[in-house]
């Protein structure tokens, strides 16, 4: 026979709320699950802001930043999500990752949002050897385009 599982009521990694037995109005849980889900399945957030915006759009996300004040106060570093007409936030685990539209690239949690910094393009030298140069100009360039670089 099998030992049934104690489980919390909000799952480890997402805070994504679980159904209990004999519970009342299921359809505001698994719909509140439905939110988190949408907002935290390939991130985009529209920048970071210590305050959340006057009027967000629906739908829109941010990074709390690090002097949060107001409705945000307390949750620096959180993402914050305007879904229904009310904020939901989530705290990064480490590996997340999320678009930033203000950066153009990506941030990835790690201890604190983090940014790739690109490669210098090389000058100067001894010995200029354009091809190679124009190679990792290119490469460069290309991460850029990808969004792993700011």
């Amino acid at each position: 026979m099998s030992i049934p599982l104690e489980l919390a009521a909000r799952s480890p990694r997402n805070a994504l709320p679980f159904l209990i037995v004999a519970q009342a109005q299921k359809e505001a849980t698994v719909n509140e699950a439905l939110a988190r889900i949408d907002a935290l399945l390939r991130p985009v957030v529209e920048g970071e802001s210590d305050a959340p915006p006057a009027e967000p759009a629906e739908g829109t996300g941010w990074i709390v930043g690090a002097g949060a004040q107001g409705e945000w106060a307390g949750l620096e570093g959180a993402l914050a999500f305007r879904i229904a007409g009310s904020w939901i936030y989530a705290q990064p685990s480490e590996g997340t990752v999320v678009f930033d539209r203000a950066l153009g690239g990506l941030r990835h949690w790690r201890d604190g949002w983090q940014t790739v910094a690109l490669p210098t393009i090389p000058t100067g030298g001894a010995t200029i050897d354009t091809e190679a140069r124009s190679a990792i100009e290119e490469l460069i360039a290309q991460l850029r385009a990808f969004g792993l670089g700011i």
